[in-house]
Parts: C-alpha cells; sequence; structure tokens
C-alpha cells in the first residue's frame, strides 16, 4: 500500500497525463457548512455530497482544479481531507494552495445598513464564520506559493471608478462602512503555476457576490460588477499592482451573465473581450436540453438554478486563458439526461452540487520554446 501511494505520487509529479496538455478546471463544489470543522467532519465520515463531487473531478481529471465554495481552515486540514478522497478515487494532488477569505472575516460596522453589527453581512464578505465559503487550489504540477499575490485587501473605494453604492444622495450604509469594506467578496488571488517547460502560468482567482439579496440601493449588484471589472484594470495595468507579463488564465464564478440574469453583464462582456484574453465558451449537451433559455444561448450555462425561487440556468463560471495560449478542448460537465454519466450530478441533477464543473485543455510549450503572444511573436 505504501509503495502503490508513493507511485502515485510520483506519477502526479510527472507530465500531465495528456502529454502535451494541461487541463485546468473550475468547480463550484458547494462544499460549505453552517459551522467551523464542519466540512472536515462530513468528509471524514463519509459525506455523499463531497464523494459526489469527487467522483466528477476523478471523471474530468484535470491537472489544475480551483475549487470554490470550498471551507477554508487555517491548517488546511478539510482540503488535505478532500485530497485524500481525491486520491481513492484515483486523482492525485499534492500540491495544495488555499487563503483566508474574505467572507465571514468580521467587523464592527453595520456593512449592509440593517442597523445590527456581527450578523453574515457585517463580515467582508457573507460568511457565518471565518473561512466560510473559501476558494482553494489542488494541483499536480508545483504551486509557486511564495510568488502568489493576495489582493483581498484592497479598499472597494481605491478601485478606479468604483460604483459605491447610495440611497438619496448619501452613501449606503454609511461613509464608515464604505472606509473599511474591502471589494472582494471572497478573495481575487494571483497563483503561479510551474509549468514543465516556459514561464509559470498565473491563474487569477475570484469569486464574486451574487448580484442579488440587498435593496435598492443594489449594493452586491454594484460590488458584483466592480469585482468582475476589477480584473480588467488589473490586466490594463490600472491597478497598483503589475500584471504578469507570463500567460495569465482568469478563472472564477462572477455570478454574473453576460446576456441574462440580475447583475451588470455589461461588465461581464466587457472582460469577455478583453484585449489579453479569449473566451472558448465552454459548453454541453446538458445545458443545450436544458430548456431555460433558446439551446445557442443556455449550451455555455455552467450553473442548474433551476428550483422554484431560483433564477434560472446561467452562465457564471468561467475560464478566460490569455490570447498566448492554445486550447485544444473545452467543456462543461453536464450530461443529457439519457446519458449514463448523468448519474454522477447525483440526485435530480444536484447532489453534488448545482453548479457544474468546466474544463479547458491547454497546449504546452516544448522545452525550447515559450508561449505565443497575442501578435503571434515569442513571449
Amino acid at each position: 500500500m505504501i509503495f502503490l501511494r508513493f507511485l502515485c505520487i510520483l506519477l502526479a509529479l510527472a507530465l500531465p497525463a495528456r502529454g502535451d496538455t494541461l487541463r485546468v478546471a473550475i468547480f463550484t463544489s458547494e462544499l460549505d457548512r453552517k459551522g467551523p470543522g464542519l466540512l472536515l467532519r462530513d468528509i471524514r465520515k463519509g459525506d455523499p455530497q463531497a464523494d459526489a463531487v469527487a467522483q466528477i473531478v476523478a471523471h474530468v481529471a484535470p491537472d489544475v482544479l480551483v475549487l470554490l465554495r470550498f471551507d477554508y481552515d487555517a491548517g488546511g486540514l478539510a482540503l488535505g481531507a478532500f485530497a485524500d478522497l481525491l486520491a481513492t478515487h484515483g486523482v492525485i494532488y499534492p500540491h495544495r494552495f488555499a487563503l483566508r477569505p474574505n467572507a465571514g472575516l468580521m467587523t464592527d460596522h453595520d456593512l449592509d445598513g440593517d442597523g445590527l453589527l456581527r450578523g453574515p453581512r457585517d463580515a467582508q464578505g457573507y460568511g457565518l464564520y471565518a473561512g466560510h465559503n473559501g476558494m482553494a487550489v489542488l494541483s499536480r504540477l508545483p504551486l509557486l506559493a511564495e510568488a502568489a499575490r493576495d489582493f483581498s485587501a484592497m479598499l472597494w473605494k481605491d478601485l478606479p471608478g468604483a460604483h459605491l453604492p447610495e440611497w438619496n444622495g448619501v452613501p449606503f450604509p454609511s461613509a464608515d462602512a464604505l472606509a473599511v469594506q474591502r471589494l472582494s467578496s471572497t478573495g481575487h488571488w494571483d497563483v503561479p503555476v510551474q509549468i514543465p517547460s516556459g514561464p509559470p502560468l498565473h491563474l487569477l482567482i475570484y469569486h464574486a457576490t451574487p448580484p442579488v439579496f440587498d435593496g435598492p440601493e443594489d449594493r452586491n449588484g454594484l460590488r458584483n460588477a466592480d469585482e468582475t471589472r476589477f480584473w480588467s484594470l488589473f490586466l490594463d495595468g490600472a491597478l497598483p499592482w503589475p500584471p504578469p507579463e507570463a500567460p495569465v488564465i482568469v478563472m472564477g464564478n462572477a455570478n454574473l451573465d453576460p446576456m441574462g440574469g440580475d447583475g451588470r453583464g455589461v461588465h461581464m462582456r466587457d472582460l469577455l473581450a478583453h484585449p489579453r484574453l479569449q473566451d472558448p465558451a465552454p459548453r454541453s449537451a446538458g445545458a443545450a436540453a436544458s430548456g431555460f433559455r433558446a439551446p445557442s444561448q443556455s449550451v455555455t450555462d455552467t450553473v442548474a438554478w433551476d428550483a422554484d425561487g431560483e433564477p434560472g440556468n446561467l452562465r457564471v463560471s468561467y475560464i478566460l486563458p490569455d490570447h498566448a495560449l492554445q486550447v485544444t478542448g473545452a467543456g462543461v460537465f453536464w450530461p443529457t439526461a439519457d446519458d449514463p454519466e448523468v448519474m454522477l450530478l447525483g440526485d435530480a441533477g444536484r447532489g453534488a452540487s448545482r453548479h457544474r464543473l468546466v474544463w479547458m485543455d491547454i497546449v504546452l510549450p516544448p522545452p525550447e520554446r515559450g508561449f505565443l503572444d497575442a501578435s503571434g511573436g515569442r513571449g
């Protein structure tokens, strides 16, 4: 058993299984719980939802996986337990990365204007406790943690052109609250991945607040738009931190559809059209057949919000690679009802998560060559 585990680790440290490509994926796993330590408890006791998420990950087998709505703990115990669960399904991720999210990071201000203090919405991002609704990265390739950058402490008011909420011409909920309110509801990260050849790939990761659950001041809608607009400004060099010269991949749940649902879709469209990025528009037959929108529009949907009181299926999770990168494949794991793989989605197609895993295959450069830049030159 020890020899087999050692062999699995050696294989994980080798080149990606697809030879000259790197498969990246993002999954809003909904592996968040109502109290600290509960996710670790659930994984260790054989939680069916955690196992369903693990089976989908194992089926797609990405080399680098971004997990959203995954509870954070300072020791990384829940993430380690989930990595162990994935190993039982045949996928080994020796490299892991997570930072404390803004979600659940409590303040002493009334940030939602309800007249009360220290509620879930008075944290820097909605959260029942510190670490609730976090983000994490699992990887077969080394993650350069010492070179990672965390932009999550940036104040919302400091974003150029920030759309700060007002009500009746007065800052909402107050000038004091906006003076301490961070932009990131969960986080904005730059995490470099060391590939076998060429410069590191920089994963630009975020999870924006839903543009709902507020009042007529549209606080969440405005913040949601600015959380996505952050990356456009960052790539334009308009923020205090210089963008990487090496290729980037924006990976996140924007909670924003470019053409439907709530929120300011224009800012999602702006990011999709950014000159440094490309949008391969991953799609699935299951989303196209869902019946909530015309198939030409729904084919790229990434979440099954199809129950009563939910907004319907939308595209909210994104992988947007640098134009310097060549994409050979992309998709959303959303099988049709008559596909045997639909069983992996769990009960009613929602047993693992209402969200769907999004994946993309990126060509790795040969050892003696760098990536193509957007103009066809070498970067």
